[in-house]
């Protein structure tokens, strides 16, 4: 039985689409972060906490990708931003064609358009969605050596995020050796430790976050 690799072209058909995405986001001059993931290791938490602080100043736009129900939309609604709901039924990841499918209910521009994807650390890494960088969030308790194990995300996250530092004294997590391995696949990689429960380190977040978007201002001015 012969065995056909199909997956360069998905990929590949998935970057055109990505590319596109890219496109009507520029048209919109949003900045789009996907946000990237392990169940559990605080994704909906950061966000929160980031809209919290940020809607003051800008214009922001959840995109909440979950395989089944709204539990964590609704939750960030509540926050008073918009939020769209993608739910992909066994799909593990967001890929390009399934943000396409939210492009249409997009009715205003916004400033920020923050996509929380599946909770995983494999599949989503692979896929692009039009976004201007992944974020990836590593949490304590999970252990410092996944940048090893799951290497793709941490070579492509432009921004990792290491989370629940509340948690340091009850976990076996060194962040030494945690930067250490994310420096190893990654020594561009912008770093922040921070707790999404207690605000530690999210003022180095913020501003890093209002220096991309004047920087995506700036460009758009050109």
């Amino acid at each position: 039985m012969k065995k056909i690799r199909i997956l360069k072209p998905v990929l590949v058909s998935n970057q055109q689409r990505a590319r596109e995405n890219r496109g009507v986001f520029d048209r919109m001059n949003s900045l789009v972060i996907n946000i990237i993931a392990s169940p559990g290791a605080g994704k909906t938490s950061f966000i929160k906490y980031l809209v919290n602080v940020m809607k003051k100043t800008c214009k922001i736009l959840v995109v909440e990708g979950d395989i089944k129900g709204q539990i964590d939309s609704k939750s960030i609604s509540r926050l008073g931003v918009d939020v769209i709901q993608i739910n992909t039924a066994t799909e593990c990841h967001l890929d390009a064609f399934m943000t396409a499918q939210v492009l249409p209910k997009i009715k205003k521009n916004y400033d920020l358009i923050l996509v929380e994807n599946i909770g995983n650390l494999v599949c989503p890494a692979e896929f692009e969605i039009g976004e201007d960088f992944k974020l990836a969030i590593l949490s304590t308790p999970e252990g410092d050596d996944k940048p090893l194990k799951y290497p793709l995300l941490f070579h492509l996250a432009k921004v990792i995020v290491i989370n629940k530092r509340d948690l340091l004294p009850y976990v076996d997590f060194r962040p030494d050796e945690a930067i250490k391995n994310i420096q190893k696949e990654n020594p561009k990689a912008v770093i922040f430790e921070v707790s999404a429960k207690t605000g530690e380190g999210f003022e180095e977040v913020f501003r890093y976050i209002h220096k991309e978007l004047n920087a995506r201002k700036k460009k758009s001015k050109r």
